[in-house]
């Protein structure tokens, strides 16, 4: 029996009561918050699996190079570019010869276009020149072993129409289909891998000079120096997604826009438990009367908060699975953890941070005004 006087103190099941009451009580606020939250959600999804998907179609032959790093042009220190990078045949012997270095394998890429077996309208694709035995990768597989041969990326297959045997045209020359591999694709366009002499003979009617775009080095030597001694740049495969223009500008806009979106999401969710929770301040006034401490007002808080969360977040999720699973092949879309479970983790806890800002009310608030001192 508590001593005459004093108010028996709330327990934690109380607050969890208040919880549950207001989420029963108030259905249609939270469905809608929870709506509200599940379309954020949708967006954020799908302009997360689009990026994947364009950056996929943009990277995929460059991460799919063989070697620990890749080598463009850098003279007198200028940003290394893959649209402008040449590599003279002084530079891969100077690199080659270099101490550390266990490997070289000089890559030519330029884009052209290409005609399948059935001589309708040429396609874009991505010429990549290569010799045959290096070391095994995505795009290296596809190397032919003559030089009146083609290896063909999935995604080149299937915009050719074309099958191993076929003959295709790649500028004028008439080429037979030797493999078709993984999908690989540089700049939005389909790997057709060549022999080394057969790129470089390509190259020259495009207008290049037939010298190697980039080089695929393994080994580890003194990076940096020999870099520098070469006018060279050499980064990881990752790292040198930079040197493509295309990439930056594109990743750059659809990730400014996630990010606003998260943005979003958090102001949202802050916004309306604040006004809730200043709509309810009598009853965690009350509570704190009780007795209630309030680190357990704030976990009852928040713990509502994140309810509404994971339910408007996996309803969205789960849209964003489906309708990516349910789309065409021709649209670039990716579906995997960092594009679903990784903006649904951000938005939980970003919603959670706004939710937080709502905490001021149950911080602030005179145990006294319940009780009628404050009148």
């Amino acid at each position: 029996m508590p001593a005459a006087g004093t108010v028996p103190a709330a327990g934690k099941g109380s607050t969890v009561y208040v919880a549950w009451r207001d989420l029963r009580r108030a259905r249609g606020r939270f469905a809608l918050i929870g709506a509200v939250v599940a379309l954020i959600t949708l967006l954020v999804g799908f302009l997360a699996g689009l990026t994947g998907g364009l950056a996929g179609q943009n990277v995929s032959a460059v991460l799919g190079l063989p070697g620990d790093r890749l080598v463009l042009a850098a003279p007198d220190g200028e940003d290394p570019s893959f649209t402008t990078s040449t590599i003279p045949p002084a530079t891969v012997d100077a690199w080659s010869g270099a101490a550390g270095v266990s490997g070289v394998v000089p890559v030519g890429i330029v884009q052209g276009r290409a005609a399948g077996p059935d001589g309708g309208t040429a396609t874009g694709v991505a010429l990549v020149g290569l010799p045959r035995g290096a070391p095994s990768s995505a795009v290296a597989d596809l190397a032919p072993a003559t030089d009146g041969e083609v290896g063909l990326s999935a995604g080149a297959a299937q915009a050719l129409h074309a099958r191993p045997g076929d003959p295709v045209s790649v500028g004028g020359t008439t080429y037979r289909v030797a493999t078709v591999g993984a999908d690989a694709s540089y700049s939005h366009t389909p790997v057709v891998a060549l022999t080394p002499t057969a790129w470089a003979a390509t190259d020259r009617q495009l207008g290049g000079d037939g010298e190697a775009t980039v080089l695929a080095v393994s080994g580890d030597p003194d990076w940096d120096a020999v870099a520098a001694a070469t006018g060279t740049s050499a980064a990881s495969p990752l790292l040198s997604l930079t040197a493509l223009p295309t990439f930056r500008s594109e990743v750059g806009s659809l990730a400014l826009m996630i990010g606003l979106l998260f943005g979003i999401s958090a102001l949202v969710v802050g916004a309306f438990f604040t006004v809730w929770t200043m709509q309810r301040a009598g009853d965690v006034a009350v509570l704190k009367a009780l007795g209630a401490s309030t680190a357990s007002l704030a976990r009852d808080a928040l713990g509502q908060a994140l309810v509404v969360l994971v339910a408007g977040i996996g309803v969205g999720t789960a849209v964003v699975v489906a309708a990516g699973a349910a789309l065409p092949a021709s649209v670039p879309f990716l579906v995997d953890p960092l594009t679903t479970a990784a903006p649904a983790a951000a938005l939980t806890l970003l919603g959670l941070a706004g939710a937080a800002v709502a905490l001021r009310t149950v911080v602030s608030t005179d145990p006294l005004t319940a009780l009628g001192s404050a009148r």
